[in-house]
């Protein structure tokens, strides 16, 4: 009987199945495994061309992909790398235990590093390639949880200090080590943030294709750079790890490198108690077109497979499931005895020479450097496949009682003095028992062997990691006169202002210098926001090119697919193009070429569906241009509820390197454009930015004369209204803003009232600036205080401020508190977007030009300037609804 998944087949002929085996045998022997894996091919593909269309199994048999006689040995100094990794566990454990004996409830892991030590060790010494390599440098994603391990090598290495370790999740006062991967608290060491998880394979994913981008291009020589990824196998529950793999295997990115770290378990118990979770990651990643290597037993299991002549001790392991194999490594070699070998009399039989000791000793292949180093370098042999390593692992790894393969293990931050023994004795680290209550550091000297040997290692391969370069040669930016066309009045030509940025980029796409290192990025609308003639001209980056000819060949702006495209058109898939516009935006710290990426896409789609990857990029340090098109709650009027937008600009609000803008005209578009160009690749800040455009055509004016700094700012006063009686400050943004110009036309010709009109091209950063403002004086009160933008604007003009927005009426009230001397009125599109005419959402939401007159007159009525009689009479004319439903509760 042999066992394939869950079904058992009976050999009906064992005489010509052994005939069949021999001759396999004999070709292995004679031509290598790769001759009979092509025989085998073969005669599959004769089977099912007679009719015989048996399902294909993408596993194979619960054992180690390699076999012992192919493994490649490591070169290194298996007794010292032992020694090497016995102390970064140890200095990984007290750096966690420490932070929690100190009080506070700072937390930190242990688990996730105890069990994966092993593999970040053998990359570490013999294959992660630093910057400094002649190559290029790997790019490698931590597991975030995996922090302290890192931190605990960088101390050996000399790069991370006692003290700094013993402020371990401590850093508001500065020198301390972040909880996980953040470049945006520790911007020379961390490269990636990981720890949210799903985010770090996906992003791993765009970022090896945009490595073959670059050398395509012809950019950067990234020819033998790799990227590295290591994720937990409960990890891969999460959308994101897995929601891209097709595109790895499609693209054949064979410098991507997954190393899963099969522990079993995630936060709160098995990932596949009743199942197999390697069998099951095997069969995706190998359907998606990937190499799949599996490291599952490690060498003390070698002479028990020697020995298993019939392939029961195999059919055993396919029985057992993760439930079981935690309670394996959890109860001790008796409970394995009696539980695993005990089911066959044979098994049992095979293990009655070992002790329960000698048992429980049989390791996972996660644990064995000789099987590790052996995948490592099989993975890193040329190939035309992306590879994933399946490693098998115990959860806290050498935590014995504190929880070593236990269901609480990936919380525990504590371990008692008992437990701490043991892991010393364990990995016989000289710390004396005296001492063992302070779980000191362990450092075995600077001249010690140990130190030598890594530091010799890392400097073989190029240099420490992880490591953050962040130092590049500024970009030329246009000086303003370049956009002139954009700046002019439009006449009679409607336009909207996503053609205005699609002019706008087409300008600095023909900058010779500027163009090479511009990225436009879309998920798959290009057409929807106008950019389908940059498909000829740019090309969309394919790396095979273009094999067949496009059905649109014979018209003029056809389907151009080429390896040296520009365009990286993504698909549908918000998640991929912001990880493909992620990669860009890091480009000059990750390969020292800065890119400017320009990520088009539906702006209802962005911070609202990848919101955790725009947070990402913040942390990340991006630069680069995120275009929310067509956006706004009544702009995009026929799309409907999950369409339509009015929140994003809350959202991107919220990330504090996030410079965003609601434009209405198409000189604000070029302006705002220009400004993050200089701002991000010439000053070198680091910020991204956000720009909101719409779909709605209309003539757009000339630009103003120095309204250059306001549009910059947040408010600019687009027209200045006469010197009257009554008067009020009109303030909008984007498409909305030209319903308050129709207002003030209302307002003057029906009522008598004047209006000011403002552009407020960003409230967000009004907010922003005001807030500094606030803080400042309240900190310095010696000093001059400061004066918001929006005050010094307002603080001289007449009459109550009404602010109107596409957005929710929280997006303007953000700068309330700064107009104290003014009645502030806000009108926004709160509640569900809906399908009607942009005339009609308008109306239901509030924000069309009636709604913002009145609003004028209410507020002059509050004020005493007209009576309640003539407010009555305006609602009537104005065609104001009292007893209307309020939109944001339907």
């Amino acid at each position: 009987m042999t066992r394939d998944n869950d079904k058992l087949h009976t050999d009906t002929d064992p005489v010509e199945t052994r005939e069949w085996l021999e001759s396999m045998q004999a070709v292995i022997a004679r031509e290598g495994p790769e001759r009979a894996h092509f025989l085998l091919e073969q005669l599959v593909d004769y089977t099912r061309r007679s009719g015989g269309y048996l399902p294909y199994d993408a596993t194979t048999a619960y054992i180690n992909t390699i076999p012992p006689h192919l493994e490649a040995r490591s070169p290194g100094d298996a007794e010292m790398e032992h020694r090497i990794r016995s102390i970064i566990r140890w200095n990984a454990m007290a750096t966690v235990v420490r932070a929690s004996k100190r009080g506070g409830e700072l937390g930190g892991h242990i688990a996730s590093f105890a069990s994966a030590a092993t593999l970040y060790d053998v990359g570490f010494n013999h294959f992660f390639r630093g910057p400094d390599h002649e190559g290029g440098g790997d790019l490698v994603y931590m597991q975030g949880h995996s922090s302290p391990g890192i931190y605990a090598r960088s101390y050996l290495e000399g790069r991370i200090t006692e003290e700094q370790l013993d402020r371990f999740r401590e850093e508001t006062g500065g020198n301390g080590l972040s909880s996980y991967p953040h470049p945006w608290l520790m911007p020379d060491y961390w490269q990636f943030p990981t720890v949210s998880m799903g985010l770090g394979p996906i992003m791993a994913i765009y970022q090896a294709r945009f490595l073959k981008y670059l050398h395509d291009r012809g950019i950067a020589d990234t020819s033998q750079r790799k990227v590295w990824c290591f994720l937990g196998d409960g990890e891969t529950d999460e959308p994101e790890s897995l929601g891209a793999i097709s595109l790895a295997g499609r693209e054949k990115l064979n410098n991507l490198i997954f190393v899963i770290n099969c522990n079993l378990q995630r936060l709160d118990g098995p990932v596949r108690g009743n199942g197999k979770i390697i069998q099951e990651l095997e069969g995706v990643f190998r359907g998606a077109g990937w190499s799949v290597l599996k490291v599952i037993w490690g060498s003390y299991w070698d002479p028990l497979f020697a020995r298993d002549k019939h392939g029961l001790l195999r059919q055993r392991m396919e029985e057992a499931v993760d439930g079981e194999y935690q309670n394996y490594k959890a109860k001790g070699g008796a409970y394995t005895r009696e539980h695993f070998f005990g089911k066959y009399p044979e098994l049992r039989e095979m293990v009655a020479h070992m002790s329960n000791e000698d048992i429980w000793r049989l390791n996972r292949g996660g644990h064995d450097p000789h099987k590790i180093y052996a995948a490592y370098h099989k993975a890193t042999e040329p190939r035309e496949r992306p590879v994933v390593i399946l490693a098998k692992t115990v959860k806290g790894y050498g935590m014995g009682g504190a929880g070593e393969a236990q269901n609480i293990t990936h919380q525990q931050k504590k371990m008692d003095v008992d437990s701490i023994r043991q892991f010393r004795d364990r990995f016989n680290v000289p710390i004396a028992d005296d001492e063992i209550d302070e779980v000191p550091y362990f450092h075995p000297g600077e001249d010690s062997d140990e130190v030598r040997y890594i530091k010799e290692r890392r400097e073989a391969l190029g240099g420490p990691i992880p490591q953050r370069r962040h130092e590049y040669e500024a970009l030329p930016v246009p000086e303003l006169d370049a956009f002139a066309t954009v700046f002019k009045d439009t006449g009679d030509r409607e336009i909207s202002t996503t053609m205005a940025f699609v002019r706008t980029l087409a300008i600095l796409l023909r900058d010779k210098k500027l163009a090479p290192h511009l990225v436009p990025i879309v998920a798959d609308e290009a057409r929807t926001f106008g950019m389908e003639g940059m498909f000829r001209q740019l090309g969309i980056y394919s790396s095979i090119g273009q094999i067949y000819t496009p059905v649109d060949s014979d018209q003029l702006m056809f389907y151009k697919e080429d390896k040296k495209g520009q365009i990286l058109q993504e698909g549908i898939t918000e998640a991929g193009a912001f990880s493909s516009w992620i990669a860009a935006a890091t480009s000059y710290a990750t390969s020292g070429v800065p890119m400017v990426p320009f990520f088009i896409y539906y702006s209802m789609f962005g911070f609202q569906r990848v919101g955790d990857l725009a947070w990402a990029a913040g942390d990340m340090r991006a630069k680069g241009f995120l275009i929310g098109g067509t956006a706004g709650r009544t702009t995009l009027n026929g799309e409907g509820l999950q369409h339509e937008d009015g929140h994003s600009h809350l959202l991107a609000g919220a990330i504090p390197n996030c410079v965003s803008y609601d434009p209405t005209f198409a000189y604000e578009v070029a302006v705002i454009v220009r400004d993050g160009l200089r701002r991000m690749y010439q000053d070198k800040e680091d910020v991204y930015y956000y720009i909101t455009v719409m779909n709605e055509n209309y003539p757009h004016p000339a630009k103003p004369e120095g309204v250059e700094d306001g549009i910059c700012k947040g408010l600019y006063l687009f027209r200045e209204g006469p010197d009257a009686g009554k008067k009020v400050q009109l303030m909008g943004s984007g498409t909305i803003l030209r319903e308050v110009i129709a207002a003030a036309s209302i307002l003057e010709q029906d009522f008598g009232v004047a209006s000011d009109i403002w552009s407020a091209t960003s409230f967000t950063e009004l907010r922003r600036e005001g807030l500094d403002c606030v803080r400042f004086n309240r900190l310095n009160p010696e000093q001059e205080p400061r004066v918001p933008w929006v005050t010094e604007c307002l603080t001289d003009r007449k009459g109550p401020v009404i602010a109107a927005s596409d957005y929710v009426r929280a997006f303007a009230d953000q700068v309330r508190g700064f107009l104290p001397q003014q009645d502030y009125i806000v009108l926004g599109t709160d509640g569900f977007g809906r399908s009607d005419t942009r005339e009609n959402l308008r109306r239901f939401f509030e924000v069309d030009r009636f709604q913002v007159a009145y609003a004028a007159l209410y507020a002059l009525y509050r004020k005493g300037l007209i009576g309640q009689g003539e407010l009555i009479s305006a609602r009537s004319k104005l065609g104001i609804e009292p007893d209307k439903t309020n939109p944001a509760h339907v």
